[in-house]
């Protein structure tokens, strides 16, 4: 964040400010290093778009999701109050995430302990932006390249939003090839629910495999994702049919910026 001189909460508070966005950006956009790339990514777009926000920076914890995935409510409750302590101090009333599953929580599941917020997953910001006009991409660097598209658990089942990270794409010149398996009926990475941090059981075939093979029987050149935890599954699927240097796995604010920057 400092790299693109992003304030923080605090340091804007001393400035008797306060920005219209607090942007969340959660455990994977801040710790691994593939999702830092995706934050930055999105953090140049709402730059490029003039975007009033802000980052937590160090008062950030994790949202408490994979907590409550995997059964500990009590840690989850302490996590989410503390959260909802801090950004109810500096009088946040808007949040972005580009985390599904942060975004889940904090619409869903915030509300009940005090935490009521306008929580907006980064597909439907931009998708914005890109109607207002204030991003407008250039010629079509993925011109003549096959682009398919793996929906976010979180994003589409768990809260209907199928669209928004589809519109992002098109507004970056794509047409998308969909799986055969796709919107409603899309197949989980196998990140959810906290079991990206557990051991794989014995199974016949993993399920990232099993959906890196729909995605990959296409012939894609990019696998488009819309949440950091499917983007390193997926990438780790395509490892796994040693396609890494065929098929590239990016997230649509990648997508965009790059469209923008060409």
């Amino acid at each position: 964040m400092s790299e693109l001189q992003v304030k923080t909460m605090a340091e804007l508070a001393q400035e008797g400010k306060i920005p219209e966005y607090l942007y969340w950006v959660g455990c994977m956009g801040s710790y691994d290093d593939r999702a830092k790339k995706i934050t930055k990514a999105f953090v140049k777009l709402l730059q490029k778009a003039g975007v009033d926000f802000a980052v937590l920076g160090p008062e950030e914890s994790c949202s408490g999701d994979p907590a409550k995935r995997a059964g500990n409510e009590f840690l989850f409750q302490m996590q989410a109050m503390s959260n909802i302590e801090v950004m109810n101090a500096y009088g946040v009333k808007k949040v972005i995430t580009t985390c599904p599953h942060c975004f889940n929580t904090f619409k869903n599941e915030y509300p009940g302990l005090g935490g009521k917020y306008e929580v907006y997953h980064h597909s439907e910001i931009l998708k914005k932006l890109v109607e207002e006009g204030k991003l407008q991409p250039a010629d079509n660097p993925f011109e003549n390249q096959t682009v398919t598209f793996h929906d976010p658990c979180y994003l589409g089942r768990g809260n209907g939003m199928y669209d928004e990270p589809r519109n992002v794409l098109k507004g970056a010149r794509i047409q998308i090839k969909e799986m055969p398996n796709h919107k409603e009926n899309a197949v989980c990475c196998g990140a959810g629910g906290a079991q990206m941090f557990k051991e794989a059981e014995n199974q016949r075939e993993e399920i990232f495999v099993f959906r890196t093979r729909e995605a990959l029987e296409l012939n894609p050149d990019i696998i488009a994702t819309a949440c950091a935890f499917c983007n390193t599954m997926i990438t780790d699927g395509v490892k796994h049919y040693n396609k890494e240097k065929e098929v590239q796995v990016l997230d649509i604010a990648e997508i965009l910026l790059r469209s923008i920057e060409k």
